[in-house]
């Protein structure tokens, strides 16, 4: 099959994702010329207005692209990577993963406040069971409170004083422009992002050689081969969207991956790290997800039905 002279780029109508896939789309267009057309849709997770632990975590956001990407109305479709679960989709491929940017998590607080500022029983809100566990391993007088929708309205529940806070990802806000919100960027010594985090994906129908050879052309070894890591890492824990898990590996050629376990609560928190080859990274994050598992992981562990995914949405 020869590639199209033109793409249609499946993409969420939400602001940000609309952004990112634009991103990608000009770079596909730089870096080989062909022309990228997107492809708004609305998936279930868009109209929602539950938590993300009740409808399925992430996965929501992906399965609508998913489903167009295999009635082949859209060629290609564009996530971020921290959103798709683990298992992988009969008949897709991961064809791409883009330059990895800043993955650590953000505080954005009411007076330019740091974490360490807010009062005793702050609300700080977000809709991630691992920011939500590794804030009260930070400040257990906290309170984290779930929130929805996208960054802009959650910032605006911060003006408006219905919470104190939010944490949301620093890329994402970095992407729609909105860094003068950040008054503290969590470094990941304390508080790990979720696998995957800053990093963009470009997903393809399998089976289709001239079109990966096209997409290859925006995909980087180095971010692809940490991706890699920290997801191997969240299949091999069994790690449902209610399970608070961090893992962030970085390096060329030799990778260091971290991780961490927290309970719910924040008052517990199981730790592992090693080092491997790049070309190792599957295996590197089998083998620190089993330390984890020797040390009682599975306690704070979840199994969700066939998609593995980590609960943040931003």
């Amino acid at each position: 099959m020869t590639a199209p002279a033109r793409l249609l780029l499946g993409t969420r109508k939400s602001q940000m994702a609309t952004v990112q896939s634009q991103m990608v789309a000009d770079l596909i267009t730089e870096r080989t010329g062909c022309q990228v057309e997107l492809v708004g849709i609305t998936t279930f997770g868009d109209v929602s207005r539950a938590q993300l632990a009740q409808i399925g975590g992430t996965g929501v956001f992906v399965s609508g692209l998913r489903a167009r990407l295999l009635d082949g109305d859209i060629d290609i479709a564009v996530h971020s990577l921290k959103d798709l679960p683990t298992t992988p989709a009969e008949g897709i491929e991961l064809a791409a993963v883009l330059p990895r940017e800043d993955p650590r998590d953000a505080l954005a607080a009411r007076g330019g406040a740091k974490l360490a500022d807010l009062p005793a029983g702050a609300m700080i809100g977000t809709g991630s069971p691992r920011r939500a566990a590794q804030l009260l391993l930070l400040r257990p007088d906290v309170r984290p409170v779930p929130v929805r929708g996208n960054a802009d309205t959650r910032l605006g529940r911060v003006t408006s004083g219905e919470v104190d806070a939010v944490v949301l990802a620093y890329a994402g806000l970095a992407r729609i422009g909105r860094l003068d919100a950040v008054t503290q960027v969590f470094d990941p010594d304390e508080m790990l992002p979720s696998p995957g985090q800053g990093a963009l994906a470009v997903e393809c129908r399998t089976g289709q050689q001239d079109l990966l050879a096209l997409l290859a052309s925006v995909d980087d070894a180095a971010s692809r081969a940490a991706t890699t890591a920290e997801r191997s890492l969240l299949a091999a824990l069994e790690a449902g969207c209610s399970a608070p898990v961090g893992g962030y590996a970085a390096g060329a050629d030799e990778l260091r991956l971290r991780a961490v376990v927290v309970a719910a609560d924040g008052e517990t928190a199981l730790r592992a790290s090693a080092g491997a080859p790049a070309a190792e990274a599957e295996r590197l994050g089998r083998e620190v997800a089993a330390e984890l598992l020797r040390r009682g992981a599975g306690r704070y562990t979840a199994v969700s039905t066939g998609h593995i995914i980590n609960g943040d949405d931003d």
